[in-house]
């Protein structure tokens, strides 16, 4: 029973037919007799930091293609006309995308579709985190770095790299081996800056927010991200006359989590009554005897009965939050902590790779993913969780927009997002919705944008460049339709 959540494969083969070019930004053409003006800010030196979004990150890898596309570099090609100078960014190989560290995979290729899902791209992985490209860069944004990963020292070392605390990505780039991101960019002596305040929120939701090593989402700690986005902003508003903050978008509302329905398992009635003689009836049973003695409640027994019917039905998942049941002292069992999905669970985007798939394909009778085998907590995000995570989203988002520093703008960047998923944007003719390849903002991965969602961000915010310093960056026309929003396999 593989679960396939993309079947318009006719429609994505006429849309690479048209869409794929990969695109110089650089090669921005408005009419020759109109002056582009960078009104009071100066564009000859703009670094970007930020995360994987600034750094072009898009169908879950970083790759040529999505860097050449980034939004920092279309914003440079733009500014380039109004005074700007040279914008570099550190390069992968290809655009098979990937990391290895050593020789060995860290991040998997990119992804592409392939007519019913994404799926891994062709071709062998070749960056190498430790063949070093030392910069600085003017693009200093790197995949999953973290507000706190800004002002860390070792970061981009080496031996941070051994002991699993540096960034691949930002090793392979640093200008030594003792340099942070942040003094990587401040040491440029930018005239004008963008940064996107870190990844943390997206990797604490990215993994059900199961709070894995390396995944914990600490606002104010003397780790936290707020130090850290504090630290940054603090320093580049010292030396910077101008820049843009944006806020930070809402994980839980993109395609990484809205595309896999939490009634994904679809039964017929005989398997159903398999499913319910072999699992439900005992698990069912136990669980009644567990609120007759008042080990739980008959509301918790009532959440976690399982009842398979003909249709959909609630992936089956872990969860943590329910009570651990030993009923050994009555002769019976340790019951595990699973329950059916309901409405105010997600499941992620990843695991499409899992559910109905057996355990182990050479011995079925182990159990289906999501059928008879609960999914993993990191794959699930419940209502709770969802709450939490958009709660402690508004307080970080409040002190960003605090911090900006004096003579910055702030740059909505959780706005535009929201505004995508929830009401879509059209721009340019073209309709960017929430929707999974044929939205046309977000890529493969569910969270990152395409290339053309990079030109959207680029656009909307050199319109607020415009409204903050007077410049007309604007009138060079860009036009999101220069950009693709999908690269086949094998480009």
């Amino acid at each position: 029973m593989k679960i396939k959540y993309l079947l318009l494969s006719v429609l994505m083969l006429a849309l690479w037919s048209c869409e794929t070019d990969v695109v110089n930004p650089d090669e921005v053409y408005p009419d020759p007799f109109l002056e582009i003006s960078s009104g009071d800010a100066d564009f000859s030196t703009y670094v970007a930091m930020g995360e994987g979004i600034t750094a072009g990150m898009t169908d879950n890898s970083l790759f040529m293609a999505g860097q050449m596309n980034s939004y920092p570099n279309i914003m440079a090609g733009v500014m380039s006309m109004a005074g700007g100078g040279e914008f570099t960014q550190p390069y992968t190989n290809d655009n098979v995308g990937g990391m290895l560290v050593g020789g060995n995979e860290v991040w998997g290729e990119r992804l592409y579709f392939d007519g019913g899902g994404p799926a891994g791209v062709g071709g062998n992985i070749t960056n190498e985190a430790t063949s070093t490209m030392p910069g600085p860069y003017n693009n200093m944004a790197f995949p999953f770095v973290n507000g706190i990963h800004m002002v860390a020292p070792g970061y981009g070392s080496l031996a941070g790299l051994a002991a699993g605390a540096a960034n691949p990505w930002f090793v392979r780039a640093a200008s030594s081996d003792g340099a942070t991101i942040l003094g990587d960019a401040a040491g440029q002596m930018p005239t004008f800056v963008t940064v996107v305040p870190g990844n943390d929120f997206a990797a604490y939701a990215g993994l059900g927010a199961s709070g894995l090593q390396g995944t914990m989402l600490d606002l104010t700690g003397p780790q936290g991200m707020l130090v850290g986005v504090g630290a940054t902003l603090q320093t580049l508003g010292a030396m910077v006359p101008s820049g843009v903050v944006t806020t930070l978008p809402d994980p839980t509302n993109t395609p990484q989590w809205n595309t896999i329905p939490w009634n994904s398992i679809p039964l017929d009635q005989a398997t159903a009554d398999q499913l319910n003689n072999l699992l439900g009836a005992p698990y069912n049973g136990a669980l009644a005897v567990a609120a007759l003695f008042g080990v739980i409640s008959e509301e918790e027994a009532a959440l976690r009965f399982v009842n398979a019917v003909a249709g959909q039905n609630g992936v089956l998942i872990e969860d943590e939050s329910l009570t651990l049941i030993d009923l050994s002292a009555l002769g019976g069992p340790v019951l595990p902590n699973i329950r059916q999905a309901n409405a105010n669970d997600k499941i992620g985007l990843t695991a499409s790779a899992l559910l109905g798939n057996p355990l182990d394909p050479n011995n079925p009778a182990l159990g289906i993913w999501g059928v008879s085998a609960p999914l993993p907590d990191s794959f699930t995000l419940m209502g709770s969780e969802i709450t939490d995570i958009q709660s402690q989203l508004a307080t970080a988002n409040a002190a960003i927009s605090a911090s900006v520093p004096n003579g910055w703008a702030l740059f909505d960047l959780g706005d535009l997002y929201n505004e995508v998923v929830t009401h879509g944007i059209f721009e340019d003719e073209f309709n960017m919705t929430g929707d999974l390849v044929f939205g046309g903002f977000f890529g493969l991965d569910g969270y990152h944008p395409t290339s053309r969602g990079s030109a959207l961000i680029a656009k909307k915010m050199i319109e607020a460049i415009d409204a903050t310093w007077g410049s007309n960056l604007s009138d060079v026309g860009l036009d999101i339709g220069d950009y693709p929003t999908n690269y086949p396999d094998g480009i």
